[in-house]
Order: C-alpha cells, then sequence, then structure tokens
C-alpha cells in the first residue's frame, strides 16, 4: 500500500468501497487525481484488491476497516483519517444493505439491519465529515440512493424507505451545509450489475428489462462517472439534487 502522503492531493473517503459500485468509484476518484480512502466492513481482501488497482495505475489508496453502522467505529476511523491523511475534501456515503421480503413476513431486524447501515451510517459519516469539511469552509458529499426510493418493487419495503429517508436527509443537509461552501447531493441508481442486484436480475431479467428506457442494467462505473463528475469542480453549481442513473427505469 501507497503510505507516502502528498499534502496537496485531495482526499475523498468511500464507504463500502470493496465492492460494485463503491469499487468502482474508488477507481474513478483515483483517476481523478483523488488519493482515495477506501472504507470496508469485513472483505480485507477485496478491498486490497481495489488498492492494488489504483496504485498500480500510480494513484494513492488507504484502507479503514469499519462499519458505518457503528457511531464508536466512524469516529474511530475519521481519527485515523485525520492522523494519516489531515484532511478530508469528499465523503461518499456508499455502504449499503439489503433484506428484501414482504413486510408481512418480515421480522423487526429485518427494518433494524437496512436502516442501521443504510441511514444511520449515512447520518454517521455525515456528521464527521461536516465538521471537517465546515472549519475548511468546503467540500462535498455524496450520497448513495437507489432507484427504489422513488419506485419501490415487491418486497423493498425497508430498502425503499431507507433510501427514501436518504433523499431528504441529503437534501435537508445541502441546506444546511452550503453557507459553509459545502455540496451535498444523491446519486441514485437503478439495475447495476452488481453482486446486490443479482437476485433481482436472476428471478425476473426480463420483467426488470422491460421496465428499463434503455432495454439493459447498467454497471458499475456508469454510475461512478457521474459521482465523479458531481465530486468535481465542473459540478461546482450542482447541490441537493438527486442524480438517477437508472437507463430511464419505470419512465411513465
Amino acid at each position: 500500500m501507497n503510505t507516502e502522503v502528498s499534502s496537496t492531493m485531495q482526499t475523498a473517503l468511500v464507504t463500502g468501497g470493496s465492492r460494485g459500485i463503491g469499487a468502482a468509484i474508488a477507481v474513478e476518484l483515483a483517476a481523478r487525481g483523488f488519493r482515495v480512502v477506501i472504507n470496508y466492513r469485513n472483505n480485507t481482501e477485496a478491498a486490497q484488491t481495489v488498492a492494488n488497482t489504483i496504485e498500480q495505475a500510480g494513484g494513492q489508496a488507504l484502507l479503514i476497516k469499519a462499519d458505518v453502522s457503528k457511531p464508536d467505529d466512524v469516529n474511530t476511523m475519521f481519527a485515523q483519517l485525520d492522523r494519516d491523511v489531515g484532511h478530508l475534501d469528499v465523503l461518499v456515503c456508499n455502504a449499503g444493505v439489503t433484506r428484501d421480503t414482504l413486510l408481512g413476513a418480515s421480522e423487526p431486524d429485518d427494518f433494524d439491519t437496512v436502516f442501521a447501515t443504510n441511514i444511520h451510517g449515512v447520518v454517521n459519516c455525515c456528521r464527521q465529515a461536516a465538521k471537517r469539511m465546515a472549519s475548511a469552509r468546503c467540500g462535498v458529499i455524496i450520497t448513495i440512493s437507489s432507484v427504489a426510493a422513488q419506485r419501490p418493487g415487491r418486497g423493498q419495503s425497508n430498502y425503499a424507505a431507507s433510501k427514501g429517508a436518504i433523499e431528504a436527509f441529503t437534501k435537508a443537509l445541502a441546506v444546511e451545509l452550503a453557507p459553509r461552501g459545502i455540496r451535498v447531493n444523491a446519486v441514485a441508481p437503478g439495475v447495476i450489475l452488481t453482486e446486490m442486484s443479482a437476485d433481482v436480475r436472476a428471478m425476473a431479467a426480463e420483467e426488470v428489462t422491460k421496465k428499463i428506457l434503455l432495454k439493459r442494467p447498467g454497471n458499475a462505473q456508469e454510475v461512478a462517472k457521474v459521482v465523479g463528475f458531481l465530486c468535481s469542480d465542473e459540478a461546482s453549481y450542482v447541490t441537493a439534487q438527486v442524480w438517477n442513473v437508472d437507463g430511464g427505469f419505470k419512465v411513465e
């Protein structure tokens, strides 16, 4: 792992950065010149693979293991970031889980688990990032929502509710942080070719594809490109928005 720290290089923290959309975002931001801090919960090997990809391309990467649903883990992660890097310019809240089930068949834990990571995890990280960015009077926060927040599928009541909460939280946080020069936006992917969507695609691939105007699932890199744009100076006048990257999913 590259341990040399440049004081001038901008730093981006990507939660859930060891696989899928998070990994693609980490690689994209590194390609745009960011030092990338890759947060992961369990899979050190996968996170290291992403870091290796970044470093082999000439970028800088740092791994920090933390469960974002736990405030103490998040506090420790940001303390390590302060110690090893010293500043934070971009936060991408990507970590998320699913527990799809019909409400009548669900257990309280199905909701508790989803909300713990998908919304409380975002709040935990944004709280710490906002303190640091407010002092610097600049920064970018991106939350990862989902098309399910606006157009949920069967059995997604917990997931859709968590992502709807993220979108409302994002807009409220944008209002709060705009006077400090901090932009806050959400990106809402549709059906993307990742491990998380594999079950849905396996059960009803044809039905799902019919609902997409472009008639195909997206890929993680297509989401990452939009995140990269929103983190850049090219999006300097964009805040409090939800950017759908869904191929025109369920447009009526």
